[in-house]
């Protein structure tokens, strides 16, 4: 820059109207502008040094050029100087581009970089939750399997419990009409033993009543068959029974002898007395059974009704429960598979921009791996350019003051070549 400026000062000093305005302001003889004729050979020689000096730095194809120029005799300086300014103004743009593509490296990996930590991390916490979502749904499984194997033993007890209920239900229906059949049979035993023992005390059985058949086959004088009364020996109680005991018996062996009952024979109140009396109490003992059958099976009923309703709410909440977990289940399953679809669309994100980042680096990393030495060199070929230019400005004329004594004081001191 500082021979660019000496080269133009110098050239506007040596112009032919600048020394016409010099001889007439500094008349003095003592004070003259000598005009030296500079050697084009040698300034040519200079400049292209200074080219050659920045060729074998850059090995540019226009760096040749130019000192091939300046090496013929064809060429002039002003086409040289042309090629001079084309070639820093291409060093300068070429200087631009690779500072605009240093911004762009730089920022395409910041936000490369910075796109790789979010991916990373959501990656992360995909994988946090897919791994805790399968957790709670392995959790669920257990949890339903549990509530469903506890319904299932709640209703296999209750079946248990109300087949129980049934069979101790009949057992005691069974007691009480077989207990009720043998109250019918002793109080008929004690009245046909009060008809002999005690006449006053004897109840006559009912009278027949007749159907209207009957009745009028008897006021026309006819006789009505009466049928042979059933039951057990003939008294017409538990005919039912004996019908089934007679049909049950079919498979069964002879029974055993009846034990003894009654002592040696006695007078006939005495005998009688005793046996009206060893009836009432076994009637007695058939009342106090039925009686704490009666209470057992009250209580048993309501243990049952109780264990029901307290079965029916323990269900009710299972099920509730484990409808509850099932849907849980469901909404957990579809939130998982869409957290797997969000992972594998991740991961294809970060494999793109793996891919993006490679190509990345195949573009950039050279540039900004030499940028510092290429722009130095750089500015290194554009110096040298710009001190030839200002050599090649200054060719023709030299400015040189040889003993320049003025009115005001000195105008340039003096310049040894």
């Amino acid at each position: 820059e500082e021979m660019l400026a000496l080269a133009e000062t110098v050239k506007v000093l040596n112009d032919d109207d600048a020394l016409e305005l010099f001889k007439k302001a500094l008349p003095s003889a003592s004070s003259s502008l000598i005009q030296l004729k500079v050697s084009k050979a040698s300034q040519k020689a200079r400049a292209l040094q200074m080219v050659h000096a920045a060729a074998q730095k850059s090995k540019r194809p226009q760096l040749d050029l130019i000192a091939m120029a300046l090496n013929g005799k064809a060429v002039g300086f002003d086409k040289i100087i042309k090629m001079i300014d084309d070639m820093v103004a291409f060093l300068k743009k070429e200087q631009l581009d690779d500072d605009s593509k240093k911004e762009y490296c730089d920022t395409q990996f910041d936000q490369s970089e910075d796109k790789k930590k979010e991916l990373d991390h959501s990656i992360s916490d995909s994988e946090a939750a897919i791994s805790e979502m399968e957790g709670s749904i392995e959790q669920l499984k257990e949890e339903i399997a549990a509530l469903d194997a506890g319904i299932r033993a709640l209703d296999k007890s209750v079946a248990e419990a109300t087949e129980q209920r049934k069979a101790d239900n009949a057992d005691y229906k069974d007691l009480m009409s077989s207990n009720k059949m043998a109250k019918e049979v002793l109080g008929w035993a004690k009245n046909r033993l009060n008809k002999f023992y005690n006449p006053a005390l004897y109840k006559p059985p009912p009278k027949r009543e007749l159907s209207s058949e009957d009745r009028i086959v008897e006021n026309m004088g006819g006789v009505v068959p009466t049928e042979a009364p059933g039951g057990i020996a003939g008294t017409g109680i538990g005919a039912a029974f004996v019908q089934i005991r007679e049909h049950s018996q079919v498979r069964r062996e002879a029974p055993p002898p009846p034990p003894e009952t009654f002592g040696p024979y006695t007078t006939k109140d005495e005998q009688g007395n005793g046996v009206i009396a060893m009836i009432d109490l076994l009637v007695k003992d058939l009342d106090k059974e039925m009686s704490e059958a009666d209470v057992m099976e009250k209580d048993a009923q309501a243990d049952y009704e109780k264990m029901l309703e307290d079965a029916s709410t323990k269900r009710a909440t299972d099920a509730k429960s484990m409808s509850e977990k099932e849907n849980a289940k469901a909404d957990t399953e579809v939130a998982l598979q869409e957290e797997k679809q969000k992972l594998k669309d991740t991961k294809l994100d970060a494999m793109a921009l793996a891919k993006y980042t490679s190509s990345l680096h195949s573009e950039c990393d050279w540039l900004l791996q030499y940028y510092d030495a290429r722009k130095s060199a750089r500015d290194s070929e554009s110096e040298s350019l710009v001190n030839a230019k200002a050599v090649l400005s200054g060719a023709d004329y030299a400015l040189v003051q040889t003993t320049a004594t003025v009115r005001t004081g000195r105008f340039m001191a003096p310049r040894v070549q």
